[in-house]
């Protein structure tokens, strides 16, 4: 019997309970609140496929506003005062390590920089950097002559970083010198350690600007919350519970307003009927396959993995995978260019102290004008606090130094600071995802990315090294040190205004299945020239009020 939306199934008659036997409850003004549990053959409103940035946003919200969501995550469901440690190995469990086959000119390297499998995703390591796109991003083609347009107006996208900034208590600097005026961050910049002060040193002495990084941390205490510690371990998950991950926000406020957290639970296919919608979803959980009915799925498991279960959720109706008429679908992979630039200083530096990234440069994300810029698109710059392990094998991959060699280099750690960008690279629909004859333990298809830089990607790099070397050497650096990365994830399935060039409407709705939604980076037509966690939480808190402004038509 189909409910209308928003009506909520039968309660389950089974305690609530974490796969691990522990309740996953959180606390509340009123106590602490008990897990949903629904039952398999219950059709849920909402199935939603990933508890990172873009699922743990719109399963709260729709779930506050009355309606049924099942949350699944591959991951484990972490507590950060019992499970995290202050050690960099120990942590790789927070990254998703399933081998991915990789090639490309330029093949991405996956794990701690781009991807993460927990409750909460990437979100309960990454660097806390919450800046966002600049206005003409959003319309990059018609105002800036490349890339994609988005289908949406740079000010509705304003309103909802508010929005999330908000509920996340973003720590940022009173006036941030970039962009169109906005309001105060809700909580003050945190103090910016030595490291950034390298990068403010290095700016004023070349005539740009800098700033505090606006940083998702608190710097007073909220709640539960005690302020940044400083310790600088937040790469490898916060166990002060400072960092305001999707773990301790909008999660637990998915649970509050009735949603369930279904971790340790690896989706392996979107379920359809003959007329082609989507009616659940088959996973993996406790070493058996199930089935969960629901009226609407939403993936949400980031630009590989949302791809991957496309492609195979192929049928009869849907030959090439679910809404890949146009053969779209995993194409336009993006990542961001990581390069970086390391100097020796006499003084001691300590970059460890603090959350990673405390001051940052957009000045060339806004320098349009600049003789000296040959490339599209933009890139911003943070200062730099790596961990030992992490800077150990950096030297390792940028020199070859090992053993003696690496401990003698390893000696200067005190005393170096770095910079590094978030270049924005060119979608190309060469560059993609697909499903390769190899299988993993599940006997799902591994997924197989292509990716390489374009000569534009290429020309923004180097002029990215060459500025930060002028910066560092003009802040008191010697010995300087290029090295090139990635990071971050983008792309794969763009939203757009026309079925033909893109995957979805503006809403995230798949064209060619109408109950199939995507809520999560693999939505973006470009990739702007700044970290993409707030865009991305901006984008789908956005979706989560136009979905329940249509409830009606669902």
């Amino acid at each position: 019997m189909t409910r209308p939306i928003g009506q909520h199934a039968p309660e389950a008659e089974t305690e609530p309970r974490a796969v691990d036997g522990r309740a996953p409850d959180v606390f509340s003004s009123r106590g602490y609140v008990p897990m949903r549990e629904f039952r398999t053959e219950d059709e849920v409103d909402f199935v939603i496929v990933g508890a990172g940035c873009g699922g743990s946003v719109l399963a709260a919200k729709l779930a506050e506003a009355g309606m049924s969501v099942v949350l699944f995550e591959a991951g484990p469901f972490f507590r950060p005062l019992s499970d995290f440690a202050s050690d960099e190995y120990e942590q790789e469990k927070l990254y998703w390590l399933d081998p991915r086959i990789s090639d490309g000119d330029d093949p991405i390297e996956f794990g701690a920089n781009n991807s993460g499998q927990a409750v909460g995703g990437s979100s309960v390591h990454f660097q806390m950097v919450s800046l966002r796109f600049r206005p003409e991003w959003f319309k990059a083609r018609t105002k800036l002559g490349y890339g994609k347009d988005w289908p949406v107006d740079w000010r509705e996208m304003w309103k909802y970083y508010a929005e999330v900034e908000a509920a996340l208590k973003i720590s940022g600097p009173i006036r941030y010198p970039w962009g169109p005026p906005r309001g105060r961050y809700p909580y003050r910049a945190h103090e910016v350690n030595e490291a950034g002060l390298v990068l403010a040193r290095g700016a004023e002495a070349l005539g740009v600007g800098w700033t505090p990084t606006p940083l998702c941390t608190v710097s007073a205490p909220r709640g539960k919350s005690p302020p940044c510690a400083y310790r600088g371990m937040c790469k490898i998950g916060c166990s002060v519970n400072a960092k305001q991950s999707m773990l301790i926000t909008y999660v637990p406020r998915a649970i509050r307003a009735g949603a369930e957290v279904r971790d340790l639970a690896m989706v392996g296919r979107v379920e359809t009927a003959s007329d082609g919608r989507a009616t659940g979803v088959s996973y993996h959980r406790g070493g058996a396959w199930m089935h969960q009915k629901a009226r609407n799925v939403v993936l949400a498991g980031y630009s590989i993995e949302t791809p991957r279960l496309m492609l195979n959720s192929d049928t009869a109706r849907h030959s090439q995978g679910l809404a890949n008429s146009n053969g779209l679908v995993g194409r336009n992979l993006m990542v961001h260019s990581n390069h970086a630039v390391w100097a020796k200083f006499d003084e001691e530096i300590r970059w460890y102290k603090g959350p990673p990234s405390m001051a940052t440069c957009e000045h060339w994300n806004y320098a349009d004008d600049d003789p000296s810029k040959d490339f599209d698109g933009g890139y911003s710059f943070m200062s730099q606090g790596p961990l030992p392990g992490d800077f150990a094998g950096t030297l390792t991959s940028a020199s070859g130094l090992f053993g003696d060699d690496l401990l003698k280099a390893m000696g200067d750690y005190n005393r170096m600071a770095g910079l590094k960008i978030v270049g924005e690279t060119m979608p190309s629909p060469d560059n993609r995802v697909m499903l390769s004859d190899e299988l993993d333990d599940l006997g799902l298809p591994r997924p197989r990315v292509t990716f390489s830089f374009c000569e534009n990607d290429k020309r923004l790099q180097r002029h990215s090294l060459d500025f930060m070397s002028k910066m560092l050497t003009a802040a008191g650096g010697q010995n300087l040190l290029e090295t090139s990365s990635t990071a971050h994830l983008m792309g794969g399935c763009a939203m757009g205004d026309d079925p033909e060039t893109s995957v979805t409407d503006d809403m995230g709705r798949c064209w060619d299945v109408d109950n199939l939604w995507i809520c999560d980076g693999s939505l973006m037509p470009t990739a702007g020239g700044v970290n993409p966690a707030m865009t991305i939480l901006a984008n789908s808190a956005r979706i989560a009020d136009r979905i329940i402004a249509s409830r009606g038509n669902l």
